[in-house]
């Protein structure tokens, strides 16, 4: 049975895959073949991304709130940050996958199919894709599937691991429109903690427990931050003689891990093939930050196809990506907590500088005002480790360890 050929084949319907499909549209690729594989529709609210900019997104008619001030409480600081022009806004989960089925059902020329994702294989002057048995083939394929690589010996390795509670109030007590960005109050236990608050309305909110660490905490841990959190900063707690002992009802939990880590990232399989998304090194590694740099990729690669036929490349150097590889040092050896550098960087900078910085979009001049905020000493000797690291290999024991 002759295989059914496509122009492109996106391998995962996720936030990255839907991005791309919508960018190549945009950019008049519309008339091209294009097949989206996943495993099972996306009916769940099953994760919230949030994101900053300036102007709209593409996806603004399925932003769920948005603010233009944050709360910041971090060691020895605490104030509520104007961030105009940006706006931090929150995207959920079913919002964004029923607007792009909609999005999908007006698009004459994608196929959307689901089933097991088999196999994804280079095969001469394209690649191919095995779902559950059928076997299609593409020019170019894009897999979103994402698989995490076993630590490499010189390179950092924590997790962003969180747990959040959509909760509604007994009693107003929350402000919407202002967000909590970073809130560094809580018990840091040696490691990089906090919490932020998304209110939808004066009762309803989000109240997400982050955690930055190797490891993972028992499911318990999260409760407890998160119940102490909501006691002692936004008090709801029980009231003495209250017939309603009960100060506000948890409507939806959610759970996530993301990778924060500096290991190189395949971007490309094979010739044919290229990985998107997390997979494909999107997700930033010193903050976790994942959905605007999903979008500024898929503008690259749908641009660049519709004018050379050919997905982009990356540069061979980012100076950010050097420094996320020193914030992941500082942290991962406590060379300096978490909670100052954060505190540190909003302290003496306005936050505009921060959030361009995260974006990766500061000039020089602007990147040296970062640096000199941040505790030198700890950031130095960081640098000095990954440049070692890069230049001669983890030692183990005395010997130079291949990474």
């Amino acid at each position: 049975m002759t295989a059914a050929h496509y122009d492109y084949i996106i391998a995962g319907a996720g936030a990255s895959g839907l991005s791309l499909a919508y960018h190549l549209v945009n950019a008049g690729l519309g008339d091209k073949r294009i097949l989206l594989l996943d495993r099972a529709p996306k009916t769940q609210n099953d994760r919230t991304w949030c994101f900053w900019e300036v102007g709209e997104s593409p996806f603004e008619s399925v932003v769920f709130r948005r603010w233009d001030k944050v709360w910041f409480h971090g060691k020895g600081f605490s104030e509520c940050l104007d961030i105009r022009p940006y706006t931090y806004k929150m995207l959920r989960g079913i919002d964004f996958y029923r607007f792009m089925q909609d999005w999908l059902e007006q698009q004459p020329n994608i196929t959307l199919n689901y089933g097991n994702i088999q196999q994804i294989q280079d095969s001469g002057e394209g690649a191919r894709v095995v779902l559950d048995g059928e076997t299609y083939r593409a020019h170019w394929v894009f897999s979103s599937l994402y698989k995490p690589t076993p630590p490499r010996p010189g390179f950092h390795h924590l997790l962003q691991h969180f747990k959040g509670w959509v909760i509604e109030a007994a009693k107003p007590v929350f402000d919407p429109t202002r967000a909590t960005f970073m809130d560094f109050r809580v018990e840091q236990q040696g490691q990089t903690r906090f919490t932020y608050v998304l209110p939808f309305d004066t009762r309803r909110a989000l109240v997400e427990y982050t955690v930055f660490s190797p490891e993972l905490l028992k499911p318990e841990e999260y409760d407890a931050g998160l119940r102490q959190y909501i006691s002692q900063y936004l008090s709801l707690s029980p009231e003495p003689g209250n017939r309603n002992p009960e100060p506000y009802k948890i409507l939806e939990q959610e759970f996530g891990i993301i990778p924060m880590t500096d290991t190189p990232f395949v971007l490309q399989q094979s010739p044919h093939v290229l990985n998107i998304g997390t997979a494909g090194g999107r997700t930033k590694a010193s903050t976790g930050y994942t959905f605007e740099r999903i979008q500024q990729q898929s503008r690259r690669i749908a641009q660049s196809l519709r004018a050379t036929g050919q997905p982009f490349s990356l540069p061979s150097f980012n100076r950010y990506a050097w420094f996320d590889s020193v914030l992941l040092d500082v942290l991962t050896y406590h060379r300096n907590p978490g909670k100052e550098v954060f505190s540190d960087l909003f302290r003496h900078n306005p936050p505009q500088r921060v959030l361009k910085f995260l974006d990766e979009q500061t000039a020089l001049a602007e990147d040296w005002f970062i640096m000199r905020s941040v505790n030198l000493p700890a950031f130095a000797r960081g640098a000095l480790e990954v440049l070692r690291h890069r230049l001669f290999g983890p030692l183990i024991g005395g010997q130079r360890v291949e990474s």
